[in-house]
């Protein structure tokens, strides 16, 4: 599957930010402003000026329906959910070339509020993923104690953890000293 930089760019901060919910009894990752500015900063989210207790809130509840939009049983309910999430964000699409990257599309308003943003900008990539016919992509990671999300961009989409290196190893390493101690006894 061929996704533009900027399009990958979205969907790695979608993840992120739904990655940021509490979730099996961990900590909001969002859960006061300097998370917030420290989230922006992170993925270089441009024109965030000052931020209050409101973009706080406004970030947490485009996060919530993000969440949703991962959990979808099918390509019917993601679209709906993704089209009503971009249409409140109100959408203004603009060519840009800045910092060095190409010639691409941001879907906010230059005046958007960073919740309108991250609405617009992450909520097209997910409505490209769609489009696409590959809604199936956005998953859960199905290690039993994680619930991350991530975009399975595997050619065969054969990903089954958000981390290899972490979910994935650590449940190989646990079945394989499983079977271990099934040999000997």
């Amino acid at each position: 599957m061929l996704i533009p930089h900027d399009t990958r760019i979205a969907l790695d901060t979608v993840v992120d930010l739904v990655n940021t919910a509490p979730e099996s009894g961990a900590d909001d990752g969002l859960a006061e402003l300097t998370a917030l500015y420290t989230f922006a900063e992170r993925h270089d989210i441009s024109g965030v000026g000052t931020l209050g207790d409101k973009d706080l809130r406004a970030v947490q509840d485009v996060r919530d329906r993000f969440a949703e939009i991962f959990a979808a049983p099918d390509a019917r309910t993601a679209a709906d959910l993704v089209n009503s999430l971009v249409a409140a964000a109100g959408t203004t699409p603009q060519l840009t070339d800045h910092d060095g990257y190409d010639w691409h599309v941001h879907y906010f308003a230059p005046d958007a509020s960073i919740a309108d943003h991250l609405a617009a900008d992450c909520g097209m990539a997910l409505a490209f993923i769609v489009v696409a016919g590959e809604q199936e992509r956005l998953r859960r990671c199905e290690a039993p104690d994680c619930r991350d999300a991530f975009v399975d961009l595997s050619r065969n989409r054969s990903r089954r953890y958000c981390s290899s290196r972490t979910c994935g190893n650590r449940l190989h390493v646990a079945a394989y000293r499983a079977r271990r101690r099934e040999a000997t006894r």
